[in-house]
């Protein structure tokens, strides 16, 4: 397996967990249970679950009046692809062994 896809099967399992985990909060919000921290939530969108966030955010209706979820992920998102964009042209070539 190479590095590519190991990243792309990382990425998908990431935002399955923080679209997973927005709905579990919803859900536990719903019923006044033990709620997920918005610092566990924020921490997965970083390493790259932003996309599942958001989504999560959106279908379950979940964290969106809150401005610094509202606003904060999508700039994580925005964040993330410009890092990839900055490593992707960056004139030094990146291997993995």
């Amino acid at each position: 397996m190479n590095a590519v896809t190991l990243i792309l099967i990382y990425l998908i399992v990431i935002n399955l967990i923080s679209f997973t985990l927005m709905g579990v909060d919803k859900s536990r919000a719903k019923k006044r249970a033990w709620r997920i921290p918005e610092s566990t939530l924020f921490v997965l969108a970083l390493i790259g679950g932003s996309i599942g966030s958001i989504a999560g955010m959106h279908l379950f209706h979940h964290k969106t009046r809150h401005w610094y979820f509202l606003y904060g992920m999508p700039a994580i998102l925005i964040l993330q692809i410009l890092i990839v964009i900055i490593l992707a042209t960056a004139p030094i070539e990146f291997t993995i062994m």
